[in-house]
């Protein structure tokens, strides 16, 4: 399967070697086949640099190539929405970068071209591909923490140099960056919510810096949430039950699980299994899916992908954060 990247920005050299490391391993059925930029020369040194088999310099370019298989998107979440009918319309599987549009109303659109296209689309949100999220349920299925009803989780990056951050016509701020993975933590564990409330600081440009979210569920459970792009912050997320509470290390990466009874002793620990990058789980299974003829992944279906982007409408509703690219659909 010929895999190639649309962008070529710093999380696309991360695809890139990715994949080149799926290779190097032992998996022989997916090539790092074609890399496109908005210039030839940028698309050349990436190619040169990740080792990928072709450059182009044109979306369209690379998408008219018949031996192109899979297509990643790593472009500012301002043109997903774009790009994924963009490689729908050519009949190029997608495996897009999260946030995965900039509403939920672009997201329902583009599902339904490619689906009408007859290609898979799926979300790169690497978290819900990765075994750490079976590990938390299994750890939370023994009860070894009793019965959990409340969730704390932040994921702060100082990030706000960044001009895609700070941006609203590339759809910047802390909500589709980061504040995404406290919500996915959160609605992975618990479910989708019942409520949600959020506030937020805002750069001189109306962007969101920092948000605080709190999600709460009809029956007595909630999640408060942080999520910032100008501060670093330990990136952790606890799960709190009757009997005692875990600490997951790295919302963004999980790479453990500490488990504490109500007396604050550390019980059990688990480590994350050896890694790549945390990438591939991803691109295995959109893989497996366009071999079997699906046209989503069981770890992110669409109407998970839908719910997300309606959540964080509904939360930048109440923040007051709109984005001129809205209207491109």
């Amino acid at each position: 399967m010929n895999f190639g990247i649309l962008g070529a920005g710093s999380i696309a050299g991360t695809m890139a070697q990715t994949v080149r490391m799926l290779a190097e391993s032992g998996c022989k059925d997916i090539t790092l086949y074609a890399v496109s930029a908005r210039d030839l020369p940028r698309a050349q040194a990436f190619a040169a640099q990740y080792g990928v088999q072709k450059a182009f310099g044109s979306y369209e370019e690379m998408l008219a190539d018949p031996a192109l298989d899979l297509v990643y998107i790593a472009t500012p979440h301002s043109h997903h929405y774009q790009h994924i009918k963009l490689c729908a319309a050519h009949g190029k599987h997608v495996l897009c970068e999260k946030a995965f549009t900039v509403n939920a109303r672009q997201a329902e659109k583009a599902l339904r071209y490619a689906e009408a296209q007859g290609v898979l689309v799926t979300e790169a949100i690497w978290t819900r591909y990765q075994p750490m999220r079976q590990m938390i349920r299994q750890v939370l299925g023994e009860g070894l923490i009793g019965t959990p009803s409340l969730i704390t989780a932040n994921l702060c990056y100082p990030v706000s140099d960044r001009p895609r951050i700070v941006d609203p016509a590339l759809a910047g701020g802390a909500l589709l960056d980061v504040g995404v993975y406290t919500l996915n933590f959160a609605e992975m564990v618990f479910g989708p919510a019942d409520e949600a409330q959020a506030s937020c600081t805002k750069n001189e440009r109306g962007v969101d810096m920092t948000d605080q979210i709190v999600l709460t569920w009809k029956d007595g459970r909630a999640a408060h949430l942080t999520a910032g792009v100008t501060v670093a912050s330990d990136r952790n997320g606890c799960i709190y039950g009757d009997r005692g509470y875990l600490v997951v290390e790295n919302i963004n990466n999980p790479q453990s699980i500490s488990v504490y009874d109500a007396d604050h002793r550390l019980i059990r620990q688990l480590s994350c299994p050896a890694q790549l990058t945390g990438y591939e789980y991803e691109v295995l299974e959109a893989a497996q899916c366009i071999r079997e003829g699906k046209l989503e992944c069981p770890s992110m279906p669409h109407r998970e992908t839908v719910h997300i982007m309606e959540l964080m409408d509904q939360l930048r509703a109440q923040m007051g954060v709109a984005y001129p690219c809205e209207g491109l659909d």
